[in-house]
């Protein structure tokens, strides 16, 4: 199950978007509500990353699997469109968004105003923060952001996302490390090469249970705390109400709740992606 902090912070999320779901769903265009009527090439084009599980990581097998996966896979199905998964960047989402004609964006992404410059924003479904991940032999060296900004500290980040921009902001003092692999980097920090990398607390509870060797250290009180949503193609009121519509749904029934317990809860498989 999913911790105290998170599950608490869910519900109110669900309470606020409840009342709201049954006039989203009614304001759906009659193409979004028919999709018998959408043309068969009219593609869901969904830009991912796919290297931030538990959101979005690849398969092995040329797809995507995760908590955002699921649901835009959910979304397309109610829709009866194909969805066309489209490879991007984190340190190029802000250039390849538009240019790769993304419908949708999804894959752990944090509700940043940079993003809204190219893309609108979904509702939040989730809330998550930084924490670090350190080697358990660390103990609690590495607990605080004033341990961590100190000259004789290895901190490793995933180049062009906010554990970048996090990392640059908050630790000025202490050796920062770019990497631009996001599925190898917590091998570096097992392994001895780095101290510690502040990421979000969920991608950290779902990693280390493929690394024994490693501990996320206090995920229920991160260093900050932000949405997670969708980035929307801009302008497309029709595409916006039909996402956040959906989205609401998914999490007034708990859909979302068990996703999230699918991936991170005490039960979870561990998964080597």
């Amino acid at each position: 199950m999913l911790g105290q902090h998170t599950r608490a912070r869910l519900q109110r999320i669900t309470a606020l978007v409840a009342g709201w779901t049954a006039v989203a769903v009614v304001a759906i265009p009659a193409t979004a509500q028919e999709p018998g009527r959408l043309p068969a090439t009219d593609e869901l084009r969904v830009c991912t990353p796919g290297d931030y599980p538990p959101y979005s990581v690849g398969d092995g097998a040329g797809g995507y699997v995760g908590i955002d996966i699921e649901l835009i896979r959910g979304l397309a199905d109610v829709l009866h469109r194909p969805i066309r998964f489209i490879p991007v960047t984190w340190a190029t989402l802000a250039t390849d968004f538009a240019p790769q004609q993304c419908d949708v964006a999804v894959g752990g992404i944090s509700d940043l105003p940079a993003r809204r410059g190219f893309s609108d924003f979904s509702i939040s479904y989730g809330i998550d923060g930084k924490a670090p991940i350190t080697r358990r032999a660390s103990g609690a060296d590495y607990a605080t952001i004033a341990q961590i900004n100190q000259p004789g500290v290895r901190v490793i980040a995933n180049r062009g996302g906010t554990n970048e921009a996090f990392a640059r902001k908050n630790f000025p003092d202490a050796q920062l490390t770019l990497w631009n692999d996001n599925l190898t980097l917590f091998d570096e920090i097992d392994q001895g090469r780095v101290d510690v990398f502040v990421t979000d607390s969920v991608e950290g509870r779902y990693r280390v249970r493929s690394h024994p060797g490693l501990q996320v250290l206090h995920p229920e009180r991160p260093f900050d705390s932000f949405r997670k949503v969708f980035l929307l193609k801009q302008n497309d009121p029709v595409l916006a109400t039909t996402v956040n519509a959906w989205l609401a749904t998914q999490l007034a029934t708990g859909a979302v709740d068990h996703s999230f317990a699918r991936w991170i809860g005490d039960d979870a498989p561990i998964s080597g992606n």
